[in-house]
């Protein structure tokens, strides 16, 4: 399949090898058939989709955007455009990732918002179909963009490695220190690393604060994630790490890789992760809520989600929306939201392509990954927009301070007010990320 995907994504930019072995050498009389033929062709009206995801995922996404094609027009195809660098005008179809994102809603005027382009176009989507955790920031429902691959953090655990430990392997922590107990006794019987985190910005910053009820930022916009419960808990990893009970690899997904390798026993990284550790040898993969703190006056709250985003560029024609109207619907029928889920681990974001999965006999192993993520998204507290590893300037910052903290060269305290500090002195210099993250 990977072959045939690979050929096709070839074919679709037009490269040379696949050109060249999809025609026969032409002779005079072939060559006047073929320019008769272009004559007689409809223009093609080419509409770009930009993003800036990684190869893999490019070729998911060149896997997606076929699929589309394969069922519109033959005048119309979407094409996919990798950029790089900002500042450019807005494509017609824009991936917004985390990172990202905060561009686009610092610059309203460059975006056109997906419930007006549907409600132009024959349809509409209501921010009620869509799961509340997806939609932090929008006002009254009415979407600016269109959430498209969304997932939330869980725990993953080795079952092998906890029977190997003489824990219960259908018992995984719920608390953090829970979670301690049991590193401890996996340290204890030979495992060398017992817990690991992916993207530590996302999980123990903004996902803690979630949690745990402790806001990100105030209400004035300022950054406040140096709490007493956020300190609390940069310290009980700091002294995880000391003993070993906790590793870090990286402020991206590198953990994901040691789990999966069998040589860590517990991982805190996305749901989505889920579809690629299935199948890893010698896991038996157990999936849990992210541990809470038990001592919070609140008790546990909810998690949050966040992924990627699909964005409209305004100043188009009206033809070019229909095929964003389009290719929007195509996106949101049930059974891509299903094919989205099983290829790539993400929520669905209807509550028909979740009743639809919940049925579904070939949706088992996924269900249970889904249930956990649907679990963790539930519970009381606010909906704030704000997500510090959504800021790229703030999350270096917060990365830059945490790594501070692991090497034992500051106390939790005197990194979060560090990063405060310096995540709020970029915001001032930056007035149109502080309105984006403004309440």
């Amino acid at each position: 399949m990977w072959r045939a995907t690979l050929m096709v994504f070839a074919c679709f930019f037009g490269a040379a090898t696949c050109s060249l072995a999809a025609q026969p050498k032409a002779g005079a009389e072939s060559k006047k058939t073929q320019a008769a033929a272009k004559k007689a062709a409809p223009k093609t009206r080419v509409i770009e989709l930009a993003h800036q995801l990684s190869a893999r995922g490019a070729l998911k996404l060149a896997e997606l955007v076929e699929r589309f094609n394969s069922e519109q027009p033959e005048a119309e195809r979407i094409q996919l455009l990798r950029v790089e660098t900002q500042g450019r005008k807005l494509a017609l179809l824009n991936l917004a990732t985390p990172g990202t994102m905060a561009n686009f809603l610092a610059n309203k005027a460059a975006f056109k918002p997906v419930h007006q382009v549907l409600k132009e176009n024959g349809g509409n989507v209501s921010g009620s179909d869509l799961s509340a955790d997806l939609l932090a920031g929008e006002k009254r429902g009415r979407l600016n963009a269109l959430p498209l691959a969304f997932s939330t953090p869980v725990l993953f655990y080795n079952k092998r490695l906890f029977r190997q430990a003489g824990l219960d392997a259908e018992a995984p922590p719920k608390t953090w220190q829970e979670m301690q107990d049991m590193a401890g006794t996996l340290m204890e019987r030979g495992i060398a690393c017992p817990y690991t985190s992916s993207w530590p910005a996302w999980v123990h910053v903004d996902n803690l604060s979630a949690l745990s009820g402790m806001p990100i930022a105030d209400k004035k916009g300022k950054l406040a994630f140096n709490g007493r419960v956020q300190v609390k808990h940069i310290a009980m990893l700091a002294t995880w790490h000391k003993a070993r009970y906790f590793q870090t690899f990286g402020r991206a997904d590198e953990a994901d890789a040691h789990f999966y390798n069998s040589e860590c026993a517990m991982l805190t990284s996305d749901a989505w992760t889920h579809s690629l550790l299935q199948d890893a040898p010698g896991v038996e993969l157990g999936i849990a809520p992210l541990p809470h703190h038990d001592d919070l006056y609140d008790g546990r709250q909810h998690t949050l989600a966040a992924g990627v985003s699909l964005w409209i560029g305004a100043g188009y024609k009206a033809r070019e929306y229909q095929v964003a109207a389009r290719f929007i619907r195509f996106l949101l029928a049930p059974d891509m939201q299903i094919a989205l889920a099983r290829g790539g681990g993400f929520l669905p974001l209807t509550e028909s392509a979740r009743n639809v999965m919940r049925t579904s006999r070939l949706m088992k192993d996924e269900e249970r990954a889904l249930d956990v993520a649907y679990a963790s998204l539930q519970g009381k507290g606010g909906l704030h927009p704000l997500r510090a590893s959504t800021l790229d300037p703030v999350r270096i910052i917060v990365d830059e301070e945490l790594e501070q903290v692991w090497l034992g060269k500051k106390p939790a305290k005197a990194a979060l007010d560090t990063a405060v500090k310096r995540g709020n002195a970029i915001l001032a210099a930056k007035p149109a990320l502080r309105r984006v993250i403004r309440p």
